[in-house]
């Protein structure tokens, strides 16, 4: 009885039920596989960067990188770059990690922009439809008159059908877009957030590298006591 109704409400939508329903093929199949790309990232940024942090104060440069190459993280591949870039200048590390978290962030807005396109058209093609079909009332009432109301019922549903199709396209298409944008606006919080901190951990880890050969200078510039 359900799919008897759908096509009856495609029927008396009129046809641009047809360019509707592709909108709604293409934000489903576009939410799927946008979907399944950021469920394949693992990993919590919080948890990555200690271990990176653990391992560069321990003196462990290689395991830092392995712990970032064990993660499928866009924060991790950004410290990668970073992290291979050890004992270059500041600016040629971030930069470094700029362009990645850069090429990063371009993957994970693949295809938002065929969301917005479609959350935009889709109401629009509805309300077009809107239009067309009372046009189609008008003309069958200057036909036939106010005497038989079922001419003009035809062109009020295919109005209200493709609007309220239109709108439930939009609503859906929306709400995925804002969701996955969220998300990326975190990523790239996250990255940008690590970037720094990982420079910090660097200039930590000068620091101590210079207090201990100061401290060894000393140490040998003191006089022996005999």
């Amino acid at each position: 009885m359900l799919d008897g109704t759908f096509f009856i409400y495609f029927r008396q939508g009129g046809p641009l039920m047809w360019p509707l329903l592709l909108c709604s093929i293409l934000g489903v199949a576009f939410i799927i596989e946008r979907g399944i790309a950021y469920s394949r990232i693992k990993g919590d940024t919080a948890e990555i960067f200690s271990s990176i942090r653990e391992s560069l104060l321990a003196g462990d440069l290689r395991g830092s990188v392995e712990t970032c190459e064990s993660f499928d993280h866009p924060v991790a591949t950004t410290l990668k770059s970073g992290l291979l870039r050890f004992g270059k200048s500041n600016d040629e590390i971030e930069k470094a990690m700029e362009s990645v978290a850069l090429h990063e962030l371009s993957k994970l807005e693949k295809s938002l922009w065929l969301l917005a396109t479609l959350a935009n058209i889709s109401p629009l093609l509805g309300f077009l439809g809107t239009v067309t079909g009372m046009i189609a009332s008008f003309e069958a009432l200057a036909e036939v008159g106010l005497g038989n109301p079922q001419a003009v019922a035809g062109g009020i549903s295919e109005a209200l059908i493709t609007t309220a199709t239109g709108l439930s396209i939009a609503l859906v298409v929306q709400a995925a877009y804002n969701y996955f944008n969220n998300r990326i606006s975190n990523f790239a919080l996250d990255m940008e957030t690590s970037s720094s901190m990982l420079l910090e951990t660097f200039s930590e880890i000068d620091e101590g590298a210079k207090r201990e050969r100061s401290e060894g200078e000393i140490g040998e510039e003191q006089p022996q006591v005999i």
